[in-house]
């Protein structure tokens, strides 16, 4: 029986886009010119802290005793350095004391105190050169930041016979938000340069290459308007402003990689540009949607932590997201539809075209990657066992991890504040600044308060115990620990202080890094097991309405968990452990701060998950369409592996331009997920996957009826597909229809036979229709095979 050819129906969004492409790229680059205004200040408005737990006891000790005892709690450290003179010379003293007078005058500075008013030792370096006056900046974090700059002219550099630098920790943050927002702009200065020479690589076409590169810069400026916006309701982490900038341009020039590859296809095949523009949007545009949204939900697992930092980059990191899939589904289609066969203008891979079609062999596209698919597939045992293997062994140091808190040896060691603190760290007695607060609440006698502080200083590693500090019903006390705050024996004397509070005469809060330190890992591990459940049911549900397959799933997730264990282990082993350290630029602390692997997991899982929906979904098609599910695994590697190599290459030149950073914590977020993206795209997607699935065979498709059903009612399933117009403008018909055991069939509309076609590569379906519209089969490397051409007339693809 034949049927009719229809032009294709086009929806309500495609129609929106297509019919007025002039007025959607104004409408876009108004848009756009407001977040450039919008976005403008972004930079001075985020905040470099949002590491601690806001209802841990830590934060609320911390806040009270800032507010009761703001002497307790000094954020800025002026070092005075007498050069080789003592600080107790009388021309340094009174130097010195004119400074501290100098800076308690000073608008929005209170709880100025020195060695020189106090005589406390901790205040002093053991060689007698160097002292500090310390001081708290009150007010938020732009207000602090306000006063630093207004003061630092001021104080810093040489008065009579001393040197004074500045340090604390608002100077840290300070010089922190400084360098980030200066490698910032150098990374992107990098990676769009970088990134356009790939594109040319990938497309050949100057005109096509941009195209995505203006979808990402577009990303960009409206990620800084989405951050600016954000800052209005809640604290914004500048960590949020590295990585949704590198997401939002990777991700945008990702998804039109994909869009204006499938729009080359189909002028490739025919049709004019609207009809083109239509089914690219209903195929490679689905799923870009599906794909942002796999992101988007290992980026919102990172909303259940109580920690602004981690909530701040899960609401700027979704948004970011979506903006790139709208940027793609907007901008680009509009712009195509303008552009027509101009895409392919500047085509810089005539010649080599040329010179195959003057006598060597046509090249399959792809055909790389199908003979990789059919070797894995032929050991797969053996390629399953060994990579699996492999990536297990690579992830082992990750076992060795010690968590810690972020301080100045995040900044480069000619960072001023860094100094300051290196020198306190190893000239000062103690750790001044890096000790334990108690908070004391409740009238109680000075024998009570004496007695508390013999049981304190009983502790095991305690060095001191100093105070009591008095003040109506409340009092502080300042313990020295004997080793650094990372040590697990700081961590014990934590937990030991707060043991004793039952026994106390009153209520006590304990706080100071170690304490935030140990509350940010109890509110990390009290998170973790809701994260990681969100992650898995929401990604198991998203790719069973993809596949309908019950074993896809799990396997998806196992797999793309593998995939991190290289960017875990490089984790410890380069930034916690110290090697390579020379090479890339940093000085490793002995810790990773707690944070950052719940960061670097969400989002690189995302991504991985990003790459993995779009070969399912074709391997996924191809089954469908065949019913071979090895020649379906070796189609989807084969249509895919180029694609997402160059997508995954594309996005690790972002991140690794952001691993340029001088601030540690960023070349380590920069430096891993460009690793986990690379290990995901050329290890996991083009060996693991293949060899799993071959191992597993046609059950991977396997799912209880009531399931099946399920799927069959809520499952992305395939709608109507456009017929494609051949090269004369007109509509050819849509899949013949064949007989699948002969391989026979009637073309629609013509009653002749069609020309024949495979379940595998579809080389002679492609032979006739390069026949037929005259077009060069080695056109374009990039163009898919015409089995998926076919595919595409019988229903609309999912993967694009």
């Amino acid at each position: 029986m034949t049927e009719v050819n229809r032009p294709p129906r086009a929806g309500g969004w495609t129609r929106l886009v297509t019919a007025r492409p002039r007025l959607s790229l104004l409408v876009a680059l108004l848009i756009t010119a407001l977040a450039v205004v919008a976005g403008s200040d972004v930079a001075d408005r985020l905040t470099s802290g949002g590491w601690e737990d806001p209802k841990a006891e830590s934060t609320y000790a911390t806040k009270a005793l800032q507010r009761e005892f703001p002497n307790s709690q000094p954020n800025l450290l002026l070092m005075i350095d007498a050069g080789d003179t003592s600080v107790d010379d009388p021309g340094v003293a009174a130097e010195a004391k004119r400074l501290t007078e100098r800076l308690a005058a000073e608008k929005g500075v209170t709880g100025v105190g020195s060695y020189w008013q106090t005589g406390a030792p901790a205040l002093r370096a053991e060689d007698g050169r160097q002292a500090l006056i310390a001081a708290r900046l009150t007010g938020d974090e732009t207000t602090m930041n306000a006063t630093l700059d207004r003061i630092t002219p001021e104080f810093r550099g040489t008065h009579g016979p001393v040197d004074v630098k500045i340090g604390g920790i608002v100077a840290v943050r300070h010089e922190m938000q400084t360098i980030i927002q200066e490698d910032l702009t150098r990374a992107e200065l990098i990676a769009l340069p970088v990134t356009l020479v790939l594109l040319v690589m990938a497309f050949g076409s100057a005109v096509a290459a941009l195209l995505p590169l203006v979808v990402g810069v577009v990303a960009i400026l409206g990620t800084n308007a989405i951050l600016r916006g954000l800052t209005e309701l809640t604290d914004v982490s500048i960590f949020a402003l590295n990585l949704t900038t590198a997401m939002g341009l990777g991700l945008a020039i990702d998804y039109a990689l994909f869009i204006v590859r499938r729009f080359r296809e189909e002028l490739s095949a025919g049709a004019d540009p609207r009809a083109a523009v239509a089914t690219t949007l209903r195929t490679a545009g689905r799923t870009v949607l599906f794909s942002a949204l796999t992101v988007a939900v290992s980026l919102a697992a990172m909303a259940v932590f109580p920690q602004s930092f981690l909530k701040s980059i899960a609401y700027a990191g979704i948004a970011v997201v979506l903006l790139a899939a709208a940027a793609a589904l907007i901008v680009l289609p509009a712009a195509l539809v303008l552009l027509g066969e101009r895409v392919n203008a500047l085509d810089l891979r005539k010649l080599f075209r040329r010179r195959r079609a003057q006598g060597a062999p046509a090249r399959e596209e792809g055909a790389v990657w199908g003979r990789t698919a059919g070797f894995v597939m032929r050991r797969a045992p053996f390629f399953a066992l060994a990579t699996t293997a492999g990536l297990v062994l690579l992830g082992l140091p990750f076992l060795g991890v010690k968590f810690g808190s972020a301080d100045d040896r995040q900044l480069p060691a000619s960072a001023e504040s860094r100094v300051v603190q290196q020198h306190i760290r190893e000239d000062f007695p103690g750790t001044p600044g890096g000790g334990l607060e108690i908070l004391a609440e409740g009238r109680a006698t000075e024998a009570q308060y004496a007695a508390y502080k013999d049981e304190i200083a009983a502790l095991p590693d305690v060095l001191r115990v100093d105070g009591p500090v008095v003040d109506g019903d409340a009092a502080y006390f300042a313990v020295q620990p004997k080793g650094d705050v990372v040590d697990e024996a700081v961590q014990d004397l934590v937990h030991d202080i707060r043991a004793q509070a039952a026994d106390a005469p009153f209520k006590t809060s304990v706080t100071g890094a170690g304490a935030v330190l140990v509350d940010t890992k109890e509110a990390i591990g009290g998170g973790l097991p809701l994260a990681l459940s969100f992650i898995a049911v929401v990604t198991l549900l998203l790719v069973f309405l993809l596949t309908g397959s019950v074993l896809v799933p799990l396997q998806a997730i196992l797999l793309n968990a593998l995939s991190l264990t290289a960017m875990f282990g490089a984790m410890i082993w380069v930034f916690q452990d110290g090697h390579l350290s020379g090479l890339l630029g940093f000085s490793s602390s002995g810790s990773i701060e707690t944070t950052l692997p719940v960061l670097m997991f969400c989002v690189a899982f995302g991504l991985s998950m990003d790459y993995g929906v779009f070969l399912l979904s074709r391997i996924k098609e191809e089954y469908d369409h065949t019913g071979d599910h090895t020649a379906a695994v070796r189609h989807g590697l084969q249509r895919t592996g180029g694609l997402i190599t160059a997508a995954a290459v594309i996005l690790a030149v972002v991140m690794i331009a952001i691993g340029t950073s001088r601030v540690t914590n960023t070349k380590m977020l920069g430096l891993g997920l460009a690793l986990a993206v690379l290990m995901d795209a050329m290890i996991v997607r083009s060996l693991l996957v293949p060899a799993v699935m071959r191992l597993t065979g046609r059950a991977t498709w396997w799912a209880p009826a009531p399931l099946r059903r399920f799927h069959e009612r809520f499952g992305l399933s395939e709608g109507e597909s456009a017929p494609r117009a051949t090269a004369t403008g007109t509509a050819t018909g849509t899949a013949a229809e064949t007989d699948t055991e002969t391989g026979t069939g009637t073309e629609p509309g013509t009653g002749s036979t069609p020309p024949p076609t495979t379940t595998g590569s579809g080389k002679g379906e492609e032979s006739n229709r390069d026949k037929e519209s005259g077009a060069d089969p080695e056109s374009d490397g990039d163009e898919e095979s015409d089995t998926d051409r076919q595919s595409d007339h019988d229903k609309v693809e999912i993967s694009g």
